[in-house]
């Protein structure tokens, strides 16, 4: 069957300097089984399937998948699948695209060019267990004393997050992909002043998955989220600010953060790359 198919470039206003997403626009009627090798075929760190919503408040359903398997919320996914959705001719219900998935309802907002998505709560948080800090650090070529904080930030993946003392020390990281195993690790480090070319750029953050056979993701909407409501809650960051990612991987995604005191929103560019049809 042909179905609507785009790969949207997330988090960048330069094409393919950000995390690109396969996104299926016509994904009712494929199985399981048929969404997972479809995501294995095109081997990007998610691929998407937008079907009929089945809450009445929604304006789609998304299923996620990595090549190793299906998540309940993944963020440059949720961007990039909204802006297909758009371009596609989809119209939201109200005032705010409502995007049903794994973990509930995401409400999904368009701001100066950028769509934003509300972060999700956080499924585990608290302080990561000192016996995994030690394996994790060890992993990443990290002295013990280099980790200022340490805390789980899952949000859909099981993301647990490293603040580091810079972002310079962040972008040094040489991490043990096969020590790593199957922890899902993110850095975040502050630049102080921001970046020369950038002053608004105030963090630099880098994100670890191996065990989903993503050895480093390029720019990554959940970890930035639960980054962003770990660090507002504990005073570390303003209300609003902007978060590099990518630059280890020669991109230069940017990801917007905004508190507007009832929800935290997270938001990029997405940019259509390739626009078509599959056969699935």
């Amino acid at each position: 069957m042909t179905r609507r198919f785009a790969q949207v470039d997330v988090f960048s206003s330069v094409p393919v300097a950000g995390n690109p997403v396969a996104v299926v626009i016509d994904g009712d009627g494929l199985t399981d089984d048929q969404m997972a090798a479809f995501a294995r075929w095109t081997n990007l760190s998610e691929t998407t399937f937008v079907l009929r919503a089945t809450h009445p408040d929604a304006d789609y359903r998304l299923r996620i998948f990595t090549p190793a398997g299906e998540l309940p919320f993944a963020g440059h996914p949720t961007l990039g699948s909204a802006h297909a959705w758009l371009e596609a001719g989809g119209t939201a219900k109200g005032e705010r695209i409502v995007q049903e998935c794994g973990v509930g309802l995401v409400p999904i907002r368009t701001e100066a060019g950028r769509l934003s998505f509300a972060a999700p709560p956080r499924t585990r948080s608290g302080p990561v267990e000192e016996a995994t800090v030690v394996d994790v650090a060890r992993a990443l070529g990290l002295d013990l004393d280099e980790v200022v904080a340490a805390e789980w930030v899952a949000n859909g993946p099981e993301w647990m997050a490293l603040l580091l003392s810079s972002g310079d020390r962040v972008l040094e990281v040489e991490p043990d992909m096969t020590a790593l195993g199957h922890h899902e690790v993110g850095l975040v480090g502050p630049y102080s002043g921001g970046l020369p070319d950038e002053p608004e750029v105030t963090f630099e953050v880098r994100a670890f998955v191996p065990g989903q056979g993503i050895p480093e993701d390029p720019v990554t909407g959940s970890l930035n989220a639960g980054i962003a409501v770990w660090l507002r809650r504990d005073g570390r960051v303003p209300a609003a600010y902007v978060a590099a990612q990518g630059t280890a991987l020669g991109r230069s995604g940017r990801v917007h953060i905004a508190d507007d005191g009832t929800d935290i929103w997270v938001g990029g560019v997405a940019t259509t790359v390739i626009a078509g049809t599959v056969e699935l």
